[in-house]
C-alpha cells in the first residue's frame, strides 16, 4: 500500500534510533481495542492514551454501539475519562447487526469520528449475542460501503458447534471471506486480530485493499503456553491461541515490512473473578504494557527495524490518516510486569503478569 505523500514526508524525517538499547519511533495507534464503559474507563482510557495517539474502539457494549447517536454519547464518555492535557483520539466503530441497514452506513460515513463498521458472527466472542446470524443478508450493506470506502473491519471467524474452535478462522476464510472478496473487490477491508498461518497467506496474497491487525499475545504465546501444566485463563482469548507453526507465520508477518499488517492489541479487560471461574470469559488486558510487548516480539525475532512501519504507519495508511506528530522512545531496560491492577473497584490480571520484559517506554 502506498503512503499518502504528507505520509510519506513524515516517515522521511523520522529518524530511527535503531541501535542496541534504544529505538525512537512516531508515536503509534491502536487499531483494535477495548475499553469498556462507565466504570472500567478510569482504568482503560488513560492505558490507551499512554503511548497511543489514537485508538479503534470496539462497539460490543450492552446494547452495541449500532448508530452514530449510540457512538456519539460514548465518544464522549471516553472522551470524559481522558488524562488531563492528552491529545489520545478514540476512533469510532459502528456494530453491524442482521438489521443494519444502508442509510446506517451513509449516516456513519457523514460523521466525522466513525471510521469503520464492525461484523461480529452471532456468538462469537464477549458481548457478541447480537452479531449477523446470516453474512448475506449484510450484501447490500457491504455494497454501500464498497461504495462510500467505509472500511469494514471482520471478526473473522464461524461459531458453528461442528466446528473446531482451533478451525473457526481458517473455515471463514473458505466458506465466506473469499465470496466477500470476489463479489465486493473495492471493499476496504481489515480481517482483525488473525491468527493462523492461512489468515496471514490470505491477506497477503490477495488483491485489492484487505489488511490485518495482530495482536501481542498471539505474537508472544501459543496454545501450549495456555494449556500446557494447567489452563491458564489469562491466556484465553478469542480467537483463540493456535499452534506453534501459526504463532510463527504471525511472526513473520508483522516483522515482514509488509504494508497489509499492523498492529492492533484487542486489549479485553475483565475482571480477575470473571476469568478464574468455571466459564471464565476471553479477553487479554494488554494496555499496561502495550508497545513493550510488541518491542519484546520485534526484539526476538531481530526485527527491531520493523517496529515503527507496523505500529506507527501502515494502519494510518490504511485508514487514511494522517501519522501522529508526536514520537516515543523505547529503551532497553528490563522490568518485570506488575501481577494484578486496580480495575473498576476489583482487579485484573495483566498479559505477561509476573514476567520480566526488556523493553521500557521512556516517560
Amino acid at each position: 500500500m502506498i503512503p499518502t505523500s504528507a505520509n510519506a514526508a513524515a516517515a522521511a524525517q523520522t529518524l530511527i534510533g535503531r541501535n542496541m538499547d534504544q529505538l525512537t519511533i512516531i508515536q503509534p495507534d491502536d487499531w483494535h481495542l477495548h475499553l469498556r464503559d462507565e466504570g472500567a474507563l478510569a482504568t482503560t482510557v488513560p492505558a490507551a492514551a499512554r503511548c497511543f495517539g489514537r485508538g479503534i474502539v470496539m462497539p460490543n457494549l450492552v446494547p452495541p454501539v449500532k448508530n452514530v447517536a449510540a457512538a456519539t454519547a460514548y465518544r464522549e464518555r471516553i472522551l470524559a475519562a481522558r488524562p488531563e492535557n492528552s491529545e489520545w483520539q478514540p476512533l469510532m466503530v459502528l456494530y453491524l447487526t442482521d438489521n443494519t441497514s444502508a442509510d446506517d452506513i451513509r449516516a456513519a460515513h457523514a460523521c466525522a469520528f466513525v471510521h469503520a463498521c464492525k461484523y461480529y458472527p452471532a456468538g462469537a466472542t464477549t458481548n457478541s449475542d447480537s452479531g449477523v446470524t446470516d453474512l448475506e443478508r449484510l450484501d447490500e450493506v457491504f455494497e454501500t460501503m464498497q461504495e462510500l470506502g467505509v472500511v469494514l473491519q471482520m471478526h473473522g471467524e464461524v461459531t458453528d458447534p461442528d466446528i473446531d474452535i482451533f478451525d473457526r478462522e481458517a473455515v471463514f476464510i473458505d466458506r465466506h471471506l473469499v465470496r466477500i472478496r470476489e463479489k465486493f473487490p473495492a471493499l476496504k477491508m481489515v480481517l482483525e486480530h488473525i491468527t493462523t498461518e492461512q489468515g496471514a497467506t490470505f491477506v497477503r496474497h490477495s488483491e485489492g485493499p484487505l489488511a490485518a491487525s495482530i495482536t501481542p499475545q498471539h505474537l508472544l504465546y501459543n496454545r501450549n503456553d495456555m494449556l500446557v501444566g494447567g489452563i491458564r485463563p489469562h491466556l484465553f482469548c478469542l480467537p483463540i491461541l493456535k499452534r506453534n507453526r501459526h504463532q510463527t507465520a504471525l511472526i513473520e508477518a508483522a516483522t515482514s515490512g509488509d504494508s497489509r499488517f499492523f498492529l492492533g492489541t484487542d486489549s479485553a479487560p475483565h475482571p480477575r473473578n470473571a476469568k478464574e471461574n468455571a466459564c471464565g470469559c476471553a479477553g487479554c488486558y494488554s494496555h499496561h504494557a502495550a508497545i513493550e510487548l510488541y518491542a519484546e516480539a520485534f526484539d526476538r525475532a531481530g526485527a527491531m527495524h520493523q517496529l515503527e512501519g507496523f505500529a506507527s504507519r501502515y494502519g494510518a495508511d490504511f485508514y487514511n490518516l494522517a501519522y501522529n506528530r508526536r514520537k516515543i522512545t523505547l529503551n532497553r531496560d528490563p522490568w518485570t510486569v506488575p501481577e494484578r491492577i486496580d480495575y473498576d473497584g476489583g482487579e485484573l490480571i495483566p498479559l505477561a503478569a509476573g514476567q520480566a520484559l526488556n523493553w521500557r517506554l521512556q516517560n
